[in-house]
Formats: C-alpha cells, sequence, structure tokens
C-alpha cells in the first residue's frame, strides 16, 4: 500500500489531500478507515489506495501508517 503525507485539510468541507512521489492526492472523508477525519493532522503520515477520477488521482482508502 503507497504511503504519503496529508499536505492539506478543508475540514469544513470533508476532504483534503495527501502528497506522495506521484503527485498531491484528493481524499474524501468517507473513505477515511481506522480512525475519523477529525483525528487526522496536516504532515501526518498515511497508507491509501488510489484510482483515477474524473478531476484526477483520488484515493479510495485512507489510514494512519
Amino acid at each position: 500500500m503507497p504511503q504519503g503525507t496529508i499536505q492539506r485539510l478543508v475540514a469544513d468541507r470533508g476532504f483534503g489531500f495527501i502528497s506522495s512521489d506521484s503527485g498531491d492526492i484528493f481524499f474524501h472523508h468517507s473513505v477515511v478507515q481506522d480512525t475519523t477525519f477529525e483525528a487526522l493532522t496536516e504532515g501526518q503520515s498515511v497508507e491509501y489506495e488510489s484510482e483515477t477520477g474524473n478531476k484526477g488521482p483520488r484515493a479510495t482508502s485512507v489510514k494512519p501508517a
């Protein structure tokens, strides 16, 4: 499972971005596993799975590393 770092969280809108070797990846609060979206912090290491969406790469599963 690839790893990255949470680059930005937009808590009031329920999404964020993960910084990885392949670029920035969007994630929605609904794909967070093993914790809550509110417990995530910018700079935190995470593991994720991704797919290509209509607007580019997006995470389908996000877990704290």
